[in-house]
């Protein structure tokens, strides 16, 4: 799915977050210490390569809600941007911290004239959140931040699933309709 909201153009597509041709940064749903995981975080380190855990290491620690950016070595980008997302059920409020990864991250491109970005969804894999709470929250907090930005033009969400790339575009859809 392909659409224009406000001056940027939002995709919602079911691919590999480490396979982003084309997308000045990608974001990677980190963990605290910045280190390889699994799913994205795992998939981002090992194609980018170690030099990106080198450039973490002094970074880390990092809180839930924050983000911060490092080069994007051997992955086809610029920039990663790093958020760590909340554990549901345990990091308190989860849907601020949650919401604080995406203005953070944006903030990060704002910052370094990003015209591009691609997000996973952050916090629905290992850290719990219910993937249509964690949708809505995302793009009420996109759809608010996207006035206010100049340099974005494109913003794109890459889904592991089938499943996750339908609750997107519906949940897209339907705020974006209210706004």
């Amino acid at each position: 799915m392909k659409t224009m909201y406000k001056q940027v153009e939002i995709e919602i597509s079911r691919e590999d977050i480490a396979a982003q041709e084309g997308i000045d940064a990608v974001v990677n749903a980190a963990n605290a210490e910045l280190a390889i995981g699994g799913g994205v975080a795992g998939a981002i380190h090992r194609t980018a390569g170690p030099q990106l855990y080198e450039e973490c290491k002094p970074l880390a620690p990092i809180k839930p809600g924050e983000a911060v950016v490092t080069k994007a070595y051997k992955l086809p980008n610029q920039y990663v941007i790093h958020c760590l997302g909340p554990v549901y059920g345990r990091d308190k409020p989860e849907d601020k911290l949650l919401a604080n990864c995406y203005r953070n991250a944006l903030k990060l491109a704002e910052e370094h004239k990003i015209s591009s970005i691609a997000f996973p969804a952050l916090s629905t894999g290992a850290f719990g959140y219910p993937i249509k709470e964690a949708t809505e929250i995302t793009f009420n907090t996109i759809l608010a931040e996207v006035p206010q930005l100049n340099h974005l033009q494109k913003l794109k969400f890459v889904l592991h699933s089938e499943g996750d790339l339908k609750i997107y575009e519906s949940v897209f859809r339907d705020l974006s309709e209210k706004k």
